[in-house]
């Protein structure tokens, strides 16, 4: 995580597997390709969060939905440990309101021999999915496509601006993705019990 001042606002960059939470009028921004962010706020106390996360999985089960499955549950430790933060700082479950972005197809899905390719529905679908059992009302977003996106999420107004990324840069951050994808995999089939977000 990255912190900076830049005249009299605090700019956050939160990197993946990380979020952040604040009563302050903050900028939380990230990079996403595949990956998903979800921004969160109360807007009767006045607090925002934001996460960032790649559900890791060799196969996704179609049928069942994505919060049940071995993949969803790292989302599901992301989306509560982002939730439990902003409760501890005086939110309340029933005023939390959401906005989610990234969940991009980066790579060719022709050339790919696993299921990294379907990565990217497949983080939009669960966030969609997780947010209706919670009961957390989707107000806004901008899930899936072909192009990566930086987001920045300012608390004054609970506004998200977002830059969508050039086409040329999309393979380098899809490719940078799949390794980590890789990599959570082997540590997961190492029976390594780590949430499955970057850090």
């Amino acid at each position: 995580m990255r912190i900076t001042r830049r005249d009299e606002l605090i700019f956050i960059t939160v990197k993946p597997g990380e979020y952040y939470v604040s009563k302050e009028d903050v900028v939380i921004s990230t990079l996403l390709g595949s990956c998903v962010s979800a921004c969160l706020y109360d807007p009767v106390k006045r607090i925002v969060g934001m996460n960032h996360f790649l559900l890791s999985n060799k196969r996704y089960a179609r049928r069942m939905p994505y919060y049940e499955t071995e993949a969803g549950r790292y989302g599901v430790h992301s989306m509560e440990m982002l939730i439990n933060e902003m409760m501890k700082m005086g939110a309340r479950r029933e005023h939390l309101r959401a906005k989610a972005f990234g969940g991009a197809s980066l790579l060719n899905s022709s050339k790919d021999k696993d299921n990294f390719s379907c990565v990217g529905s497949v983080n939009a679908k669960f966030i969609r999915e997780f947010l209706i059992n919670e009961g957390i009302p989707l107000v806004s977003s901008d899930l899936e496509g072909d192009k990566g996106r930086v987001i920045r999420f300012h608390a004054r107004d609970y506004s998200v601006y977002v830059r969508k990324i050039r086409k040329t840069m999309n393979p380098r951050l899809g490719l940078k993705e799949k390794r980590y994808w890789r990599r959570t995999i082997e540590t997961q089939e190492q029976k390594i019990v780590k949430p499955d977000i970057w850090g």
